[in-house]
């Protein structure tokens, strides 16, 4: 009998304390609601891609169109990237992830991203080009890959121009190989 006493006081115990929970929380957010209303903080580049997945989807299509690209891929004249593009491509995975984070990164995601070869130790951009000896010219086709792979997914203009921008930051550092 004690025991069945015991039960009923803790069930009801439980209820009332959910009761109460559920109440806070829905005063509190009903708080937070209202100065959400008055500061609402920009999202993060990252968050107006659509995180870490849809960023992955872009790079994995980014990353194919390239090799196709016949300025910059599979048949470029740049011998490098030529024979990037079609001996090379086992590592292309680590390439679509390291891309992904590089991403990741600078659109301001949780993610950090440090460029390496395999084996070596972290390297900036400039070194890790280095041996593709990347022109001006293939570097501004590979940004209109990837404004193109952008378009694809649908990209909202003020985002597309954010992660141009990113990209183009970094064209010293390739082409200085």
């Amino acid at each position: 009998m004690s025991q069945a006493f015991s039960t009923s006081i803790t069930r009801r115990s439980v209820v009332a304390g959910l009761t109460l929970t559920a109440a806070s929380v829905t005063v509190l957010a009903g708080a937070d609601n209202a100065q959400a209303n008055q500061t609402t903080p920009e999202k993060s580049l990252y968050e107006r891609l659509g995180g870490v997945f849809a960023i992955a989807a872009v790079v994995d299509h980014f990353s194919d169109a390239v090799i196709e690209n016949p300025i910059v891929g599979q048949k470029s004249e740049n011998p490098q990237l030529r024979e990037w593009h079609t001996k090379n491509l086992g590592r292309l995975p680590g390439l679509k992830f390291m891309r992904t984070l590089w991403v990741c990164n600078v659109s301001g995601g949780p993610f950090q991203y440090t460029a390496t070869k395999p084996g070596a130790t972290p390297l900036g951009l400039e070194a890790a080009h280095r041996d593709l000896r990347i022109s001006p010219v293939e570097f501004d086709e590979v940004a209109a890959e990837l404004g193109r792979t952008l378009d694809f997914f649908k990209v909202p203009e003020p985002e597309k121009a954010e992660v141009l921008a990113a990209f183009a930051a970094h064209k010293g550092e390739v082409t200085a190989g």
